[in-house]
């Protein structure tokens, strides 16, 4: 299968395993990297230099309408909701917080589930609310790759359960095995 894009949720307990996977991409690695984080809305800085430093591939904050490059990681912006729009380019929003989150994991997974069909890899890490359930859900219901970190490892496993009770997913990883499979791209 010729993938398009990963898309990567998570909140408590998910930073260590986003840098432990970007630490891990080769710096060809042949697609974007979307991530949705939770983060505190009024901190604008230093999330991303601290991803950056152990990162392969660049990380950048996108801007509204940005086109999505390979070998790149996206880290949706604090207080915004990144959304993924069919012609391969993030929009921003300000809209109402989901799930008491914004960037709302659900609607960027919803949007990239939309855009690119089975053609996307979901991957839902450790965070403390279901925001991300329905979402990969989606990922699931339009033919994508649905992944869960085991909820064994997770720091806090709120999101993982939520999301395993919503809908059955394709793999049940840890990390050095989540590691393994986007290696194998």
């Amino acid at each position: 299968m010729d993938y398009k894009a990963v898309i990567i949720g998570g909140s408590a307990g998910s930073f260590q395993v986003v840098t432990r996977i970007l630490n891990s991409l080769p710096k060809s690695f042949p697609m974007p990297v979307l991530l949705c984080l939770h983060r505190l809305k009024h901190v604008r800085s230093g999330f991303v230099e601290a991803l950056s430093l152990k990162s392969n591939i660049p990380v950048d904050e996108p801007y509204d309408k940005e086109q999505l490059k390979p070998s790149r990681a996206y880290l949706a912006p604090a207080n915004y909701h990144m959304y993924l729009e069919l012609a391969n380019r993030i929009a921003l929003s300000t809209e109402d917080a989901v799930n008491h989150s914004r960037p709302s994991i659900d609607l960027a997974f919803i949007t990239a589930a939309n855009a690119y069909r089975q053609k996307l890899i979901g991957i839902i890490l450790s965070g403390a609310n279901k925001d991300g359930a329905f979402g990969l859900k989606k990922v699931r219901d339009n033919g994508g790759v649905t992944i869960v970190q085991d909820p064994n490892e997770c720091e806090v496993r709120t999101m993982t359960q939520s999301t395993l009770q919503l809908t059955p997913v394709d793999h049940v990883l840890t990390t050095d095995q989540i590691i393994k499979f986007l290696n194998k791209l």
